[in-house]
């Protein structure tokens, strides 16, 4: 088992990639913007991503958006392929790729939106913390990508300030060290769990 920083190498990966994504996203009910095999292209090109291997079996991937002239970068489409989940891989695979990030973009805030609660503790531990819309990039860019997401009439209709998606940034000018010394466990964290819960039950009763 390996994980490595993508190259051209990997261009045939690009439409499992894609399909797995889908896939997760269906399985679990939430919402979630398409990717095609063109676009991870692209990221691959690039080596902006980390794709995990068992021996030439795709495990999983992430990869690295930027945005704001370099200003904010996302780590995007964390995936585990489902024969390989509840090992761990999720947690390795975003620890390399937010690893990747600060190399490539030292200066750079790192954020994300996710609905899965698994991807949110992740974050929280490499430092991230839980923001406002208002945060995160401004590139509309970024948020048009939201547009092949089943709730992108809950960000329309917010004007762009939430969603059931939960914003999570990580700031290189604050002392990252400090909050991963906090226990998982905190009170900001059962709040953040126990709001996402809460409207996740919303959206299914309606």
């Amino acid at each position: 088992m390996e994980i490595v920083i993508a190259n051209e190498s990997h261009f045939k990966y690009a439409t499992i990639i894609c399909d797995t994504i889908a896939e997760s996203a269906k399985v679990r009910g939430t919402g979630i913007a398409k990717r095609t095999p063109d676009y991870i292209l692209k990221k691959l090109e690039k080596g902006n991503a980390v794709i995990a291997l068992d021996e030439g079996k795709f495990v999983g991937f992430c990869y690295i958006e930027i945005w704001g002239h370099n200003k904010y970068v996302a780590n995007s489409g964390l995936i585990v392929h489902p024969d390989y989940r509840n090992q761990g891989m999720a947690k390795k695979i975003k620890k390399s790729i937010f690893e990747l990030s600060i190399k490539k973009f030292p200066s750079a805030k790192i954020f994300g939106i996710t609905t899965g609660l698994a991807v949110m503790k992740i974050n929280y531990e490499l430092g991230y913390q839980p923001v406002t819309f208002s945060e995160l990039t401004d590139d509309p860019q970024f948020w048009k990508g939201c547009q092949t997401c089943k709730n992108f009439d809950i960000l329309t209709r917010t004007e762009q300030k939430m969603c059931l998606c939960t914003g999570m940034l990580y700031d290189p000018t604050k002392n990252g060290n400090d909050i991963k010394k906090e226990k998982i466990n905190s009170k900001s964290f059962k709040r953040l769990k126990s709001i996402k819960e809460q409207l996740f039950l919303k959206r299914r009763k309606k």
